[in-house]
């Protein structure tokens, strides 16, 4: 590890509420994103949530904020020292929740199911991160790279139509389509991981230069966000299922 990023025993596996709290703000902009998509699934609304730009904007700074999030997060690990074991027991919390996402759509959605979302963009993007964590600056270039490969390869498709088969499931969660597959949420590695790099790249600069804007205090009416934020996860998985179990014992909304 850089020595710049080394820390006194004291900070080991610290919290730091600043970085929860922006978390929890990306996980209650989700829940309420998400519920106005089950009202509308079950017909309290009439919106078009897969090509509207309020809701396809929206999805999107809330998918940005939450792998940035996840990018800060592991540079705050990898300069406390975590260790493999524990990566690993962290990681196989958000392999299984992302089967669980997939099993459960599956029953929901049989003809659009998750196959490839924000949780398994996470599984995989996660061990590559942390693998990278020692790139310095060059996060930066790569988290560019990946962005700018997403209108890359559309322009791709069209000089070259042999890569059609990028658009076939086996291989569209790397992200390198013409066209976006019909599933309910769809998080490729092209481009999402620049996000997630740009988040640890991010996070390892305000470590080195801006220690207090990561470390310090929050208001107290953000504790509520900084509790959401650490448990994410927990939260990920059971918002749906309560949401959805609320509006199915309310029942559908009257016809005219």
């Amino acid at each position: 590890m850089p020595a710049a990023l080394q820390r006194p025993a004291q900070d080991h596996r610290q919290r730091y509420d600043r970085i929860d709290a922006l978390r929890g703000v990306a996980i209650a902009w989700m829940t309420v994103f998400h519920f106005c998509f089950d009202l509308n699934h079950f017909g309290w609304l009439h919106q078009n949530f897969y090509a509207d730009p309020l809701w396809t904007w929206q999805r999107t700074f809330i998918v940005s904020l939450f792998l940035f999030c996840a990018g800060c997060g592991q540079a705050i690990a990898v300069e406390q020292g975590q260790g493999w074991s524990r990566f690993w027991k962290r990681w196989a919390q958000v392999a299984a929740c992302a089967l669980l996402v997939t099993a459960g759509s599956l029953w929901m959605y049989p003809k659009s199911f998750i196959y490839f979302g924000v949780l398994h963009a996470i599984a995989v993007m996660l061990i590559v991160v942390r693998l990278s964590a020692g790139w310095g600056r060059w996060l930066w270039i790569a988290g560019a790279v990946c962005l700018a490969l997403k209108p890359a390869a559309g322009f791709a498709h069209q000089v070259w139509p042999a890569l059609d088969f990028l658009n076939d499931r086996a291989f569209n969660w790397l992200g390198l389509v013409s066209r976006k597959p019909i599933t309910e949420d769809y998080v490729p590695v092209i481009p999402w991981i620049g996000v997630i790099w740009w988040g640890m790249a991010t996070g390892q600069w305000l470590l080195r230069h801006r220690r207090q804007w990561v470390t310090g205090a929050i208001a107290r009416g953000a504790s509520p966000l900084a509790w959401l934020g650490r448990w994410s996860l927990s939260w990920y998985m059971l918002h749906q299922p309560v949401l959805i179990g609320v509006l199915m014992l309310v029942g559908r909304p009257a016809g005219p």
